[in-house]
């Protein structure tokens, strides 16, 4: 009883003194921050905001939604000019990324979690790409052109299927038009340049409109020389990438309807070890077809009609050196994707508890994959039906319950084969094969609570059940991927994956004291994962035991718990001029262990950082340190990987200009500094890591107009 008064008394005097400190600061200045909200969470939708209006350098808290979300703003892409998804989340707190390629073959990773755990989607749709395949490939987005970047945990993404287990990673854009620009035409370009490999970008996106026409147009190019590290230049990580979009829709007083088409093309190298003695390149390219549309009756039961659509061709050549000493395609990956999803927001029902709103949603998706070449996977169909409904109950005094629950239907078709138990090859013997279809049937269900407290806080309370199928990879790969140095294994006999998860969350968007807090606890049964088995093989399974160009991997499932805590604060300390100087300081970090005590491979380590900031009368400055423990933590075959320190500094000015005289109504420039200590950075989470460093030491200049 009096450790539960005295953790009372603790935690009242918290939420006293960040009253205090907001009375205080208020008689000398006011911060007045703009809500956030996103579209992402869920399917009961409130008024958008792209999070352009937060301003630099402020950390953008979202308070309304039931799971945690991080949001990258467009001001913060437009500072620090990510060339991949990977890039623009690395360093955020539970987050981090693969750096197989960096800078342009980078997945996020989140709480430890990736590749089929991870969604990755553009305006609600899935990319329809290859990457969750293997870390080497590339995902078809460039941040340049995204007005921000969600980042959805928790039971939220059970809104997108059991694929998105680990969580959502979703790209907003306009390039489906929602709006019509005040004055007709609005815009936004950038460009900018960096030393640590020479990098070149430069993007520009156009919206106008008129007499309920919208139309949208974005582009960019981005290209790199090798890289360096503090041991010199790392061989073979040169990249480039360009693409763009157009997009037209009608808008109404009662809705809107539009469509978009997209390109992407990129070539980038493979750096570290063999890939890198083979020159490895890569040449992903996709063509996408996008549909969005809402409609708000004027009477009956639904409050709003939405739907989304898109379909997508992709195709990427795996080139390199190969055995005979000829360089050429090695392996040739193909992907053709639909995917829809429609959703239906009921009007509002008043009850004796409360008010309470929902949407029902129906979701469909069909996907072929096939493979030429040196490739580890046969082709492939998968197919996925689902059916989902969201319920939430706003009671009296800030607090709201959300219930949410998801049915699926899904089935993938392809070439099984049976391999030996010990994934040994018998003299004389190849391994049986045989068509093979499986059908699952996942559930999920969530449950949450929402709950405003004194002094602009706001506490979450969550628990879901979810279940996760195999995907076609995992149960049907069956041979060698070079450019991962991988001879993969599936297990036709998976089945489903099952995590029970509970978080809390305490985040605060207003005043002085900006915090977003979470922790959380997820038990899985049956986790799949990659089991390195110590075997070498060569390019076909009879080689395996007797080659050392690949390792074996296995395809398997163990009981496995996770856990960990996501933690930023900022804090405005002292008035300056329209703005202030002050604190921020990050920590996170994920445990991961399977039940007979053993490590979950490829854990991102502990990190914590801190700096001190200023932001006022168009200038904005900070200086921070983030540091990563030592991974020692590692899974049997895996190496340990040392700690590193990642000095970073910035200093920009924004500068408001005439459009009528300037043509432009914005402008900013700024200088940014990575890795100023040249240490040498090695990502725990990532297949390459004793093949390569991150970058070194580097200088951003960058400059960005608005119109």
């Amino acid at each position: 009883m009096r450790s539960s008064r005295s953790g009372r008394k603790w935690g009242w005097a918290v939420l006293s003194a960040a009253g205090l400190a907001d009375n205080a600061l208020a008689q000398t200045a006011e911060a007045t921050l703009p809500e956030l909200t996103v579209s992402s969470p869920s399917p009961i939708v409130r008024p958008a905001n792209t999070g352009t209006g937060i301003g630099a350098g402020i950390l953008p808290v979202v308070t309304n939604t039931f799971s945690p979300v991080t949001v990258v703003t467009r001001d913060q892409i437009a500072r620090e000019q990510p060339r991949t998804l990977g890039d623009a989340l690395f360093d955020r707190p539970g987050i981090s990324s693969s750096t197989y390629a960096p800078g342009a073959a980078s997945r996020p990773i989140i709480r430890g979690l990736d590749n089929a755990r991870v969604r990755i989607q553009e305006n609600g749709v899935g990319i329809g790409d290859v990457s969750e395949l293997g870390e080497d490939h590339a995902v078809p987005v460039n941040p340049l052109v995204s007005d921000r970047i969600e980042v959805i945990r928790g039971p939220a993404t059970l809104r997108y299927g059991s694929q998105a287990i680990g969580g959502v990673v979703s790209a907003e854009n306009n390039r489906v038009p929602t709006f019509i620009p005040r004055g007709g035409v609005s815009g936004q370009v950038t460009t900018g340049y960096s030393s640590v490999d020479e990098g070149r970008l430069g993007a520009v996106s156009v919206d106008a409109g008129g007499e309920g026409i919208a139309v949208h147009a974005d582009g960019f190019r981005t290209a790199t020389d090798s890289y360096a590290t503090p041991l010199g230049i790392q061989r073979n990580s040169a990249t480039e990438s360009q693409g763009g979009s157009v997009g037209i829709s009608a808008i109404g007083d009662r809705g809107f309807l539009g469509v978009s088409f997209s390109h992407y093309d990129a070539l980038y190298q493979i750096p570290g070890g063999e890939a890198a003695e083979s020159r490895t390149r890569l040449d992903p390219r996709q063509d996408r077809v996008l549909a969005r549309g809402e409609y708000r009756p004027l009477g009956g039961p639904f409050e709003a009609i939405r739907f989304w659509a898109g379909g997508s061709v992709y195709r990427h050549d795996e080139r390199g050196i190969g055995e005979d000493g000829i360089d050429g395609i090695q392996a040739t990956f193909k992907n053709r994707e639909v995917e829809g999803r429609i959703e239906l927001q009921h009007v509002p029902v008043f009850t004796a508890l409360g008010t309470l709103t929902g949407a029902l949603g129906f979701q469909s998706g069909r996907r072929v994959l096939s493979t030429q070449g040196e490739a580890f996977l046969p082709p492939t169909e998968s197919r996925s039906d689902a059916v989902y409904l969201f319920e939430e109950l706003a009671v009296s005094n800030g607090l709201r319950f959300q219930a949410a629950g998801r049915i699926e239907g899904t089935r993938s078709s392809s070439t099984a084969t049976q391999f030996p138990a010990d994934y040994l090859p018998v003299p004389g013997e190849d391994p049986l094969q045989y068509g093979l279809r499986r059908r699952f049937a996942p559930k999920s269900i969530s449950l949450g609570a929402l709950q405003d407290l004194p002094y602009g806080f706001v506490a979450s309370l969550n628990g879901s059940y979810v279940e996760r199928a195999p995907t076609a990879y995992e149960l049907f790969s069956q041979g060698p991927h070079d450019a991962t140095g991988t001879f993969e294994i599936g297990d036709p006999t998976l089945r489903l994956e099952r995590a029970r998860t509970v978080e809390a969350s305490l985040r605060r968007a207003i005043g002085p004291l900006r915090l977003d807090a979470t922790g959380y606890y997820t038990r899985y049964t049956g986790f799949i994962y990659k089991r390195e088995t110590g075997i070498g093989c060569n390019d076909d399974f009879a080689s395996c035991g007797g080659g050392d160009e690949l390792r074996q991997i296995v395809y398997s499932q163990a009981n496995a718990t996770f856990y960990g805590a996501e933690i930023a604060a900022q804090l405005d300390v002292l008035p300056v001029g329209d703005g202030f100087a002050g604190f921020e300081a990050q920590y996170d970090f994920v445990r991961a262990r399977f039940d007979d005590g053993s490590a979950v491979p490829r854990i991102p380590p502990h990190r914590v950082g801190g700096g001190v900031f200023l932001r006022a009368d168009g200038w904005f400055a900070r200086v921070n340190l983030l540091h990563a423990f030592a991974q020692t933590d590692i899974a049997p075959f895996q190496t340990f990987t040392p700690g590193w320190d990642d000095l970073r500094a910035e200093v920009s000015y924004t500068k408001p200009l005439d459009p009528g005289i300037y043509g432009a109504s914005e402008i900013t420039v700024g200088l940014q500094g990575r890795n100023l200590l040249d240490d040498q950075i090695r990502n725990a989470a990532s297949f390459k890591k004793d093949e390569i460093l991150l970058p070194g030491r580097n200088l951003r200049l960058f400059v960005t107009a608005r119109f």
